[in-house]
Order: structure tokens, then C-alpha cells, then sequence
């Protein structure tokens, strides 16, 4: 058994405060939740957030950030069917293709499966230049899955995909048409689950011979109160299986624990993972103290058995 599994093993029951690094410097605008990063083609950084017609917010550097508006700041009225009249638009996924942002993000009511993913474009990613291309997913009172918290991710063949869900049946993914971004037929695959458990807020990378799926475990949205963890597993295919580092399917609850609460760190999750010139970096929220929901940013390293680890 490594350091590594021996740490993790602990931090399951109740962290050290050594057990994973304190997020790193960040400064300015870091009130966030469920970010979502990207590298613009002039290497400043751009992050979508849940708020108020979805947040954004921008650095030059990585650490200081400012506010950069609303995605929609004209309001977003072809949600409100499953925001029960809210303008707040949850877990955004932002990404640069083909000369275009895209992003896919969520609209639901708190504990409710009448949910949507939808999908916005823009040659900029400026507040107020997103255009509405309208429904990818929704789910509704009677399906077992919830179509919320959207990660898009294009495999080694250029297929796009979008991973989403929260509780119910776990982790889903679907096919898209990579001209419209939008769904590309009936499938629906089952990627993680906890037998109904709390899972959500998935985000797939390719690295090396492996698609590394990562997830948040337990409770988010309590404050200081709040257990979410980040876990991961992999698989050699895009769909799966994929499995932890102990070989256990995520289907059947696997994950390897790479992230958890510690002293004033609460809650950490709803993790992006973004690929930059020195290093990949895991972007995530989580809670301070005070119940604030705060940016962490901590670099992402593999192992020698190629598992992700932060430092």
C-alpha cells in the first residue's frame, strides 16, 4: 500500500490536516460555485459559475480574479419551466471548439428531476454575446436520472459526448452531433452510480491510454456543513467501465478519493479539470468557515500507476 492509499484511506473517516494541499492563491472575485474553466486563445482564463442568468468571471494570471457579467444579462425566459420562474443557472460546463465557446448548463429547482441541460454559443465568451441554440437533455418527474451538471468531452475519434446527473440512478451520458452540439440520438449510458446515493457533477479527461471520470461524493450546498469529495476512476473508453484504483466499477459506487474536507475547507467538489502550460489544474468550489462558497485551484499530477493526485 502506498503513502498515497494510505492517505486517502484516512481522509475517508476524518481528515488529517495534511491529508491533501490547501487550495492555492487565489485573489479578488472568487465567490463561486460549480466553476467551470477554460483557456481563451489570448491565455487569459475564463470560468462560468452558477447565478443569476449563469456568472463569469476572468484572470490573466490564474489568481487574481475579476467579474465579467452574466452569460444571459437580458435574462434567460426558456428556463424558467424547470426553474419554477428562477433566474439562477446551475453547474455551467464551458469549453473552446472550432472557434466558439460552447456552453451547457443546467435548469431545475433544488431536490427536483424536472430538469434541463441547455446550450449556449459565442465567438468571444463576453457577458451578452451568447446565443441560445436552445434544449440538448431534459428529464422529468418520472425518469430515474436528472439531467443536470453537463460535462462535454471529445474523444480520441472527435465524438462528442455530454456526461451530466445528480442522485438518482447515477452518472448518464449521451451522444452528440458535433456540428450542432446538440443530442445526436437515443442513447443513454450508465457511467457511475451509488445505488441511488449522492453522486454528481461528473468531468471526463483523456490523458494517456486512459479517460479519467471524475465526480463529487456526499452533500454539497450545506455551507461548512457540507461533505461533498472529489473521487476518480478510468477506463480505456470513453463510456466505460471505469474503475477505481482498488479495480471496483463506478457503477457499482467505485471511486479513489482525491480530494476531501479539511480543517477550513469545507466540501470541496464540483471539480473541472483544466489542462494548462505548466501543469493540469483542478478548479472546484468549495465552503469556508463562514458558509462562503469560495474558488479552490490546486495543481494535478499523475502517479506512477497514473492516478491523479493534487499538489
Amino acid at each position: 500500500m502506498t503513502l498515497l492509499t494510505v492517505a486517502v484511506a484516512v481522509v475517508a473517516t476524518a481528515a488529517p490536516a495534511t491529508a491533501y494541499p490547501a487550495p492555492g492563491r487565489v485573489t479578488g472575485a472568487i465567490g463561486v460555485h460549480d466553476p467551470s474553466a477554460v483557456k481563451r486563445p489570448d491565455g487569459s482564463y475564463l470560468i462560468a459559475h452558477t447565478g443569476n442568468n449563469i456568472t463569469l468571471k476572468t484572470s490573466s494570471d490564474r489568481v487574481a480574479f475579476r467579474e465579467a457579467g452574466a452569460v444571459f444579462p437580458g435574462g434567460a425566459p426558456w428556463t424558467t419551466t424547470y426553474t419554477g420562474g428562477s433566474r439562477n443557472l446551475w453547474a455551467p460546463d464551458i469549453s473552446y471548439h472550432n472557434g466558439q465557446y460552447h456552453l451547457y448548463y443546467s435548469a431545475s429547482t433544488f431536490g427536483s428531476n424536472r430538469s434541463a441541460i441547455f446550450l449556449a454559443t459565442s465567438p468571444s465568451g463576453n457577458s451578452g454575446t451568447w446565443t441560445n441554440q436552445g434544449l440538448v437533455v431534459e428529464s422529468r418527474t418520472q425518469d430515474n436520472f436528472n439531467a443536470i451538471d453537463p460535462d462535454l468531452v471529445v474523444d480520441d475519434q472527435g465524438r462528442w459526448w455530454l456526461s451530466f446527473g445528480s442522485f438518482w440512478s447515477g452518472i448518464k451520458m449521451i451522444s452528440l452531433n458535433p456540428a450542432t452540439g446538440k443530442r445526436a440520438d437515443g442513447t443513454l449510458l450508465s457511467i457511475a452510480g451509488r445505488g441511488g446515493g449522492a453522486i454528481e457533477a461528473p468531468n471526463i479527461v483523456k490523458r494517456g491510454a486512459y479517460y479519467y471520470l471524475y465526480v463529487s461524493f456526499d452533500r454539497c450546498c450545506q455551507g461548512a456543513q457540507s461533505t461533498y469529495r472529489v473521487m476518480v476512476g478510468r477506463s480505456t473508453s470513453v463510456t466505460g467501465p471505469y474503475v477505481d484504483r482498488n479495480g471496483r466499477q463506478m457503477t457499482a459506487g467505485g471511486g479513489t478519493e482525491i480530494l476531501a474536507g479539511q480543517g477550513s475547507v469545507h466540501g470541496p467538489g464540483h471539480q473541472d479539470v483544466l489542462a494548462d502550460n505548466d501543469s493540469d489544474v483542478l478548479v472546484y468550489h468549495y465552503y469556508a468557515d463562514n458558509n462562503a462558497s469560495l474558488l479552490g485551484i490546486n495543481l494535478l499530477a499523475m502517479d506512477s500507476a497514473g492516478w491523479p493526485y493534487l499538489h
